[in-house]
């Protein structure tokens, strides 16, 4: 329901308008959608024009990276409570393209259109809650694998915009534009350094780094084996909410399990770039046993500002999910040995071990303490 009219038609029409019968008519009602995006759209670019243009970015984003369903959705939650930073919202990320022009009226009236949580884990959705920007380039019109979602039972879409190296200088220039236009658009509404989270964006480090040399960056891991089957199931429950094809899931284990090896790769090969202190490795298992003395730490190592400014909203926010129970994971003992074998550098350089992902390592951040310090 976000997409421009352009956007969307590109997406149905690059899927050779596969929409199968029983799904027309929610395709004709996002088409409505649509329509009025780009209306209200084309109203915001003269109105807001001049604004954006002068809005400037506060400092570099924080980046939260990593691999789905790793908690960087927790971990952008709590980060989004410190009042310096300025996180995209489910409203700006799903309305990109007339937020600034539609929030103060039309955000009121259309809460119908979120579901009560989000589908893979039962965590509460309003339209203030923070969001991952893929969504709002997706909606924007920017190439994105995201447009995935739509065609379950097609090929994966625009995958050469995970890497982005594989695309042509226009395309590529064409992508970073959409997103510096999102930022302005972002800073121009609130302003505040930007902390974004984006599992697409672990791919991406070289042209984000190039753009924003001064980001700090936050990875974070989690258990092999709870990460494999926590991505089936969001797939698997983001195709049923939100395509056009009644899916299949023909080789989507296949699919998580080269993908999540194809990410990590890529991320060992390029974190080089980042400078020394701007980068900090942290486990959801440590966020999750003690948050309040993680995040502290994540503030000190990467120099985020004074932690005791923030610290009364987050021990609100933990009291208030104190009761959440994460979804409990079990294995096909075909696909844990795929992934025993297939993400053993994972295993060892994370600190998790074999036999049942539990952590047996150091304090991720000890490292990255170190190297701050050096630096």
């Amino acid at each position: 329901m976000g997409c421009s009219l352009r956007a969307l038609w590109r997406i149905l029409a690059s899927n050779g308008f596969r929409v199968e019968p029983a799904y027309w008519p929610e395709c004709l009602v996002d088409l409505l959608f649509a329509a009025g995006n780009s209306a209200l759209g084309a109203v915001q670019a003269v109105a807001y024009r001049k604004a954006v243009a002068k809005a400037p970015l506060a400092d570099d984003p924080v980046f939260i990276i990593g691999h789905w369903r790793t908690g960087t959705t927790l971990l952008h939650e709590l980060l989004a409570l410190d009042s310096r930073l300025r996180a995209p919202t489910n409203y700006e990320c799903l309305a990109p393209n007339h937020f600034l022009l539609t929030a103060r009226w039309l955000k009121q009236w259309t809460g119908f259109t979120l579901p009560r949580t989000r589908p893979p884990d039962q965590m509460q959705v309003t339209w203030d809650s923070p969001q991952e920007d893929e969504f709002a380039l997706c909606n924007m019109g920017a190439g994105s694998p995201y447009e995935r979602i739509a065609f379950p039972n097609e090929l994966p879409q625009n995958d050469g915009y995970l890497e982005l190296d594989s695309l042509s200088d226009d395309e590529r220039r064409q992508w970073e534009r959409a997103l510096l236009l999102l930022f302005k658009r972002l800073q121009c509404a609130r302003p505040g350094r930007l902390v974004l989270k984006s599992p697409t964006h672990t791919f991406r480090l070289p042209t984000l780094e190039r753009m924003f040399p001064r980001a700090k960056w936050i990875h974070i891991v989690r258990n092999p084996f709870a990460v494999f089957s926590s991505t089936v199931r969001l797939w698997r429950s983001l195709f049923e909410a939100y395509g056009y094809q009644k899916p299949r899931y023909e080789g989507l284990e296949e699919e998580v399990l080269a993908r999540f090896a194809r990410m990590h790769e890529r991320l060992e090969a390029t974190r080089g770039l980042v400078a020394q202190g701007a980068m900090v490795d942290v486990r959801y298992e440590d966020i999750v046993r003690d948050p309040m003395a993680t995040i502290r730490r994540l503030y000190q190592v990467l120099q985020l500002g004074d932690f005791e400014m923030m610290q009364a909203a987050v021990e609100n926010y933990l009291g208030e999910r104190s009761g959440y129970m994460p979804n409990r994971h079990q294995i096909d003992p075909r696909w844990g040995a795929e992934i025993r074998a297939r993400w053993k550098p994972y295993f060892d350089r994370y600190g998790y071990s074999l036999d049942d992902g539990a952590v047996i390592g150091g304090d991720l951040l000890d490292s990255g303490e170190l190297a701050a310090r050096s630096a």
